[in-house]
C-alpha cells in the first residue's frame, strides 16, 4: 500500500495512474474535497476571485479528459474546480482519499515509511510501502524582508482574494510575475493609485494572437532553440514593443530563460498611466517608500507578489536529497537517488508542460512501481539511472536564470521526451 499526499491536480493524476496500473494506495488531503489550490473554498488555497488559467485549456487539460467545448479558452478558477471534481468522479478517485486529513509526519521505517495523520483531533500512524508527495509547489509564501518598517497594511499575494481590499487605497505591488500582474490589474478598478516595484526585466506575452491562444502557436514545426528564441523575441517586439516602452526594465536574458508574463492587460494599464512602474525598493519609513532611483511615494498597502517556496513540512529535508540547493536533487525531478519508494510528484515547471506533462510523469512512476513489483530488470535499470543522474538539469540548452523559482524548471520537449522514453520501455512497447 502506498500513500499519496495531496488531492490537487498532481495528486489526482498520481492517484489516477496508480489505480490504472493496480497499485494500491490511500490518498490524504487537508481539504474536504479535491482540486487543491484551484478550490477557492479550500482554506489552504492561494486562489483569488479573478484568477484564470494563464495557459490555454487545450495546452493544459489531461489528454484523456478534455475540457468541455463550452469552457472558455482561459478558464476561471471555478471552472477548474469543477473540472478536477469531474475528473475524480470519472476515474473513481474519491473512494481512495481520506479528506480533512493532515499529514503530520513521514518517517522512514526500515524499507517502508511510517505516515502519521490527524483528523478531527485524532492521530493515526500507518506503515506504507512507499510515499508519493504531491502537495503542490504554490502554498508556502516567499516573503522577503523589506528595508525598513512599513506602517500600513502588508500582505502577500497568497492572502489576496478580492479587489475590495484595495478600495480607496494607495497600493504598491512588489514583483511582476503572473499573479502580481493579475492583482495589479484588479487593483486599478478599486484603488486610489496603483504602483509596481519591479526589480528585473520580464518578457510579456498577450493571451491571444490573431484570435488564437498564444501558447498554441509553434507546434507545427520545430526551430533550433537559438533560432526560436530570436524569432519569437522579434515577433513579441513587433507586436507589443519593449518593456522599457512602458517604463519597465528590459530583460537582460534571452526569451524562455525565465517564465514570461502571460497577460493582455498589464501593459495596457501601464501605457495608460493607470499603473505606475518603479524600480527596486531602497528604503521604507512609516508609509513612505523610497525607490532605487531616489523617488519616494506614500502607500497605504503593500502587496508582495513575490512567489512561493518549496515546502514539505511533514518530512525531514535530509530525506529529500535537498543538499542546500533551492530544490531537491532528483532524477527527472521525481526519483530519489537512493529511496526507491519515495517520490516528489509535480515538482516540475515548464512553459507548455500542462497537466498532461505531469500526467505522463505520474504514469512513468506508476509503471516503474508495477515493474518493481514484478521484479523486472527495467525497474533496476531505471533505479541505476536515477542514482547516476539525480539533479541533472533537463534545460534543453537554455540558460535558465539562477533563481529559486527556476530551480525545478525544465525544457518541456526535453523533459517529455525523457519521460516518454521511460514509459515506452516500461510498457515494453
Amino acid at each position: 500500500m502506498y500513500a499519496v499526499i495531496g488531492a490537487g491536480p498532481m495528486g489526482l493524476a498520481t492517484a489516477r495512474n496508480l489505480k490504472k496500473y493496480d497499485i494500491p494506495f490511500i490518498g490524504f488531503d487537508l481539504h474536504s474535497d479535491v482540486g487543491g489550490l484551484w478550490d477557492i473554498d479550500n482554506p489552504h488555497s492561494t486562489m483569488y476571485e479573478s484568477a484564470h488559467l494563464i495557459s490555454s485549456k487545450g495546452m493544459t487539460e489531461f489528454k484523456e479528459f478534455p475540457m468541455a467545448e463550452g469552457v472558455a479558452t482561459y478558464p476561471h478558477h471555478s471552472e477548474m474546480k469543477r473540472y478536477f471534481q469531474s475528473y475524480a468522479r470519472q476515474f473513481g478517485l474519491y473512494e481512495h482519499y481520506e479528506f480533512s486529513t493532515r499529514v503530520e509526519n513521514v518517517v522512514r521505517d526500515g524499507d517502508g515509511w511510517q505516515v502519521t495523520t490527524s483528523k478531527a483531533g485524532e492521530q493515526q500512524t500507518r506503515r506504507f510501502e512507499g510515499v508519493l508527495i504531491a502537495n503542490g509547489t504554490l502554498h508556502k509564501p516567499n516573503m522577503p524582508s523589506l528595508p525598513g518598517e512599513f506602517d500600513g497594511e502588508l500582505m502577500h499575494s497568497s492572502d489576496y482574494r478580492s479587489a475590495d481590499v484595495f478600495a480607496g487605497k494607495r497600493v504598491l505591488v512588489v514583483g511582476c510575475g503572473n499573479s502580481a500582474c493579475d492583482i495589479a490589474v484588479d487593483a486599478v478598478h478599486r484603488a486610489a493609485s496603483v504602483d509596481m516595484s519591479v526589480r528585473r526585466g520580464y518578457y510579456f506575452l498577450p493571451k491571444f494572437i490573431m484570435g488564437k491562444p498564444t501558447d498554441s502557436f509553434g507546434g507545427k514545426f520545430t526551430l533550433p532553440r537559438a533560432v526560436k528564441q530570436k524569432v519569437d523575441a522579434a515577433l513579441i517586439k513587433l507586436l507589443i514593443g519593449k518593456p522599457s516602452d512602458y517604463g519597465l526594465p528590459d530583460p537582460d536574458y534571452k526569451l524562455y530563460e525565465s517564465h514570461p508574463v502571460i497577460n493582455s492587460l498589464i501593459l495596457h494599464y501601464l501605457g495608460h498611466g493607470d499603473i505606475t512602474p518603479h524600480g527596486d525598493i531602497a528604503a521604507i519609513s512609516g508609509k513612505t517608500v523610497t525607490f532605487s532611483d531616489g523617488q519616494s511615494r506614500v502607500y497605504d498597502l503593500i502587496l508582495m507578489g513575490t512567489g512561493y517556496k518549496l515546502d514539505y513540512p511533514f518530512i525531514d529535508a535530509a530525506e529529500l536529497n535537498w543538499q542546500g540547493h533551492d530544490a531537491p536533487q532528483l532524477y527527472l525531478n521525481v526519483f530519489h537517488p537512493e529511496h526507491r519508494n519515495l517520490f516528489i510528484m509535480g515538482m516540475v515547471e515548464a512553459a507548455g508542460l500542462g497537466w498532461e506533462g505531469r500526467n505522463e510523469q505520474a504514469e512513468m512512476v506508476a509503471l516503474y512501481l508495477q515493474a518493481k513489483q514484478k521484479g523486472l530488470p527495467l525497474a533496476t535499470a531505471l533505479e541505476k539511472k536515477a542514482t547516476a543522474e539525480a539533479g541533472k538539469t533537463l534545460d534543453g540548452g537554455l540558460d535558465y536564470l539562477k533563481l529559486a523559482r527556476m530551480a525545478y524548471y525544465v525544457h518541456k520537449d526535453t523533459y517529455r521526451k525523457a519521460v516518454g522514453t521511460h514509459i515506452t520501455e516500461l510498457k515494453g512497447v
